[in-house]
């Protein structure tokens, strides 16, 4: 998988102003909004919020990733945002969270999020990966952390 045909530097951002898990959500997906992946916001964060409601998508070492499947969604995309000073994301491992992948996939993709999800979480088990990410600076740094 290459992570450049579902991130895009305009779905980067290194600075989340978000204090809480409800704030980080909205942040990203307005994101995901404002480059034209959505058709319908309200319904994509729904959806969001319902797969939340399962579990918590903060899987722990500073790492939330929050997804969903849904017919809101135009096309698979991926959209990352980092907070230095970290989120209670309400982590499985009971730390903040600092990196966030938020993947947005369209209803009828069929195991594209499975394959996004599972190539993000091998990757983010190395530690020399999130610290590249969390010191990105650019998204040239972002695409160098998971070349290495």
């Amino acid at each position: 998988m290459n992570i450049q045909d579902l991130l895009s530097a305009s779905r980067v951002k290194f600075d989340l102003q978000s204090n809480t898990k409800m704030d980080v959500i909205n942040e990203l997906i307005d994101i995901l909004d404002a480059d034209g992946k959505l058709s319908d916001k309200e319904q994509y964060k729904a959806a969001v919020l319902r797969r939340e409601e399962e579990f918590s998508t903060g899987i722990g070492m500073g790492i939330a990733i929050p997804h969903a499947k849904d017919s809101s969604v135009k096309e698979a995309a991926l959209t990352l945002g980092i907070s230095k000073k970290g989120i209670d994301y309400e982590s499985l491992d009971e730390t903040a969270a600092h990196l966030f992948f938020l993947i947005a996939v369209p209803s009828d993709s069929n195991d594209v999020h499975l394959k996004v999800l599972s190539y993000i979480s091998r990757k983010l088990m190395h530690q020399e990966v999130r610290d590249s990410l969390l010191s990105a600076k650019t998204y040239a740094d972002v695409l160098a952390a998971f070349r290495d």
